[in-house]
C-alpha cells in the first residue's frame, strides 16, 4: 500500500498524506486536489474505493427506431455521453422490424423506474399514430423529450432540425448550379419531418426554380426510407428527366446514386444528388456525398439539458427548439449537364 500511495502521490503531484485523506474521504482537501488524486487513481489503473464512486442520479430511457441508419447511433452516442456527464445512466432501447415495439420498451422502462425518457424519431413523428401514449406518460408525471417530430398539443420539450429550411437550402444549391428539374425523394408523408421537407422543396422550387406548383407533382417521389426506397424513387424520377434530386436521408441518396449507375449515368456529371443528415462516413462514399447536416451534437445536448431540467423540477419550455441545418458540399453535385442547360434555354 505504501508503494501505491507514493505512485498516486507522484502522479497527482501531491503528498502521500493528501492521497490518504482523499482515499479515506476526509475533509480538508481542495476540490481540484481531490479530483487530481482521483484522476491519478484512474490513470494508474487502481479501482476507486466504493465510497468515492459517483452514484447514478437515476436511469433515463433512450428510445431510437433502429441502428441501421448511422444517424441514430450518432444521436445515441451523444445523448448517452451527455446523460452520463449529468450523472444519469442511459438505458438504450433499439427497435427493429418485428421486434420489441416502442410501447413495449416504454413499459419495460417504467418497470425499471426511469427518471425520464428521450424519444428519437419515435411514434410522435407519425401524424397517423395515437399520441395519447405520450400524454399518459406526462400525466404520471414522467419527464419526456422528443427529437425530430413536433406535436403541438403535447406539453413537452421538442428538439428538431429545421427540415423545411434544409429542403430549401438543398434546392437553392442545385439551382445555383443551373438545375431546374429537381426531384424530391423522401419517406411517407404521414411523418412530420417529411411534410416539412415537402413544403420547403415546393416553396423553393416555385420561388427559385420558377416551376409552377401545378407542375411539381411528377417531380416528388415518396418512398420507403432506406437505400432501396431511394433507388426505386430515383429510377422513376430519372424517367421523367430530372437532373438533380434532393433526398430525405443519406441512405436514400445512396440509393439514388445506385439507380443512376445502373443506367450507366455518372454522379455528378449526369445527376446531382443531395442527401440529408451528414451521417458518419458520408465523406468517404463514392462520390463523397453533398448533404444537409443535422447538428446532432447541439440537438442531443439540448434534449438532455431540457430533460434534466424537467427531472430536477425546473420545467423546460414546452415548445419546439428548431436547429438550423448546414449545407455540406462534396462531390455528388455539379453544374447541370450542357444538354439540360440548352433545353432550359429553349423552354424559357
Amino acid at each position: 500500500m505504501r508503494a501505491r500511495l507514493s505512485d498516486i502521490a507522484q502522479q497527482a503531484e501531491v503528498s502521500e498524506a493528501t492521497v490518504s485523506r482523499v482515499l479515506n474521504d476526509r475533509p480538508g482537501v481542495a476540490p481540484e486536489t481531490r479530483q487530481a488524486v482521483l484522476t491519478a487513481l484512474d490513470v494508474l489503473g487502481y479501482e476507486r474505493p466504493a465510497r468515492l464512486r459517483k452514484r447514478s442520479a437515476g436511469l433515463v430511457g433512450l428510445v431510437v427506431p433502429e441502428l441501421d441508419n448511422p444517424i441514430f447511433p450518432a444521436f445515441a452516442q451523444v445523448i448517452e455521453s451527455t446523460l452520463a456527464q449529468s450523472g444519469f445512466t442511459p438505458v438504450l432501447c433499439t427497435q427493429t422490424a418485428g421486434g420489441v415495439t416502442e410501447d413495449e420498451y416504454v413499459e419495460m422502462l417504467l418497470d425499471r423506474q426511469v427518471s425520464g425518457i428521450v424519444f428519437v424519431s419515435g411514434r410522435h413523428a407519425d401524424t397517423a399514430a395515437n399520441h395519447d401514449r405520450y400524454r399518459a406518460l406526462l400525466a404520471r408525471p414522467l419527464p419526456v423529450v422528443m427529437i425530430n417530430g413536433y406535436v403541438p398539443d403535447i406539453g413537452a420539450p421538442f428538439v428538431s432540425c429545421d427540415d423545411r429550411e434544409a429542403a430549401e437550402l438543398a434546392v437553392a444549391h442545385l439551382v445555383a448550379l443551373g438545375h431546374r428539374r429537381i426531384g424530391l425523394i423522401t419517406g411517407p408523408d404521414r411523418f412530420v419531418p417529411v411534410q416539412r421537407k415537402v413544403s420547403g422543396w415546393r416553396s423553393a422550387m416555385t420561388r427559385l426554380a420558377g416551376v409552377a406548383q401545378s407542375d411539381l407533382g411528377p417531380l416528388a417521389e415518396l418512398s420507403l426510407f432506406g437505400v432501396e426506397g431511394g433507388e426505386a424513387a430515383a429510377g422513376r424520377l430519372l424517367d421523367r428527366g430530372v437532373t438533380g434530386v434532393v433526398c430525405g436521408s443519406d441512405l436514400m441518396a445512396l440509393g439514388a446514386i445506385r439507380a443512376a449507375r445502373q443506367r450507366g449515368l455518372s454522379v455528378p456529371d449526369d445527376l446531382s444528388v443531395v442527401g440529408y443528415d451528414d451521417s458518419p462516413l458520408m465523406a468517404f462514399t463514392d462520390p463523397p456525398l453533398t448533404t444537409m447536416r443535422q447538428p446532432v451534437t447541439a440537438m442531443a445536448v439540448a434534449a438532455v439539458r431540457a430533460l434534466v431540467d424537467e427531472i430536477n423540477g425546473y420545467g423546460a419550455p414546452h415548445s419546439e427548439y428548431l436547429f438550423r441545418p448546414e449545407l455540406v458540399v462534396r462531390g455528388s453535385t455539379a453544374v447541370v449537364p450542357t444538354t439540360a442547360r440548352l433545353s432550359y434555354a429553349r423552354s424559357a
